[in-house]
């Protein structure tokens, strides 16, 4: 069995879509969360100067998406076919642009460039991306691909922690088959289990 430990900030974040499907595989993990006054010199030794960086039986590696992406497979979680395996990768690629659109608003400094981004976000992009995932789910049968979990769900409701903290609310109050595509992951029982022991932060 290999040995994992997967290195990133104390806060969930983009570490925690990797911590969900880790459980969701049943095994056993190293949860290393540094301090932020430590990662200057973290740094230097992390792959590109990045987190999360998963080590893999001493090997290191970052990216999250291809983190996730590895994993998903070793727990059969990345899809039945090619086609499935494509789908997925969509999926996870439009959750990572519509967070990049909310994090594009919540971390510009620049008043009045903040102000011009929050109209159009509010108004335009968070509708436009969340009708057309509750459509997806909806579709599938309550997942976003295939009718069953894969680790484009786990990632979507692994991120919404972070994604609520920077929209200041919960995004999905609106859209029925998404929040029902929550409620259904975090029922499921490794999920729930990983909840249960993890450190409590905001997002």
């Amino acid at each position: 069995m290999p040995t994992y430990k997967l290195t990133y900030f104390p806060i969930k974040g983009l570490a925690e879509p990797i911590r969900f499907i880790l459980s969701y595989g049943g095994v056993d993990f190293v949860d290393d969360r540094f301090d932020r006054e430590d990662w200057p010199k973290l740094k230097p030794s992390m792959p590109f100067g990045q987190v999360p960086v998963l080590e893999i039986d001493g090997k290191k590696i970052n990216q999250s998406t291809a983190i996730a992406r590895y994993l998903a497979k070793q727990f059969g979680i990345a899809g039945k076919d090619d086609w499935e395996a494509m789908e997925i990768d969509a999926s996870v690629a439009t959750i990572d642009d519509f967070r990049n659109k909310i994090g594009a608003w919540h971390y510009e400094t620049e008043p009045a460039a903040k102000a011009l981004k929050e109209g159009i976000l509010f108004k335009e992009t968070i509708p436009y991306y969340l009708e057309k995932l509750d459509e997806q789910v909806k579709k599938n049968g309550g997942y976003f691909v295939g009718g069953a979990v894969t680790w484009a769900d786990l990632t979507f409701v692994a991120l919404l922690d972070y994604i609520n903290f920077m929209a200041k609310g919960d995004i999905l109050e609106k859209y029925e088959n998404l929040k029902q595509l929550r409620a259904r992951v975090l029922e499921l029982p490794k999920i729930k289990a990983w909840i249960e022991k993890r450190p409590q932060t905001d997002y």
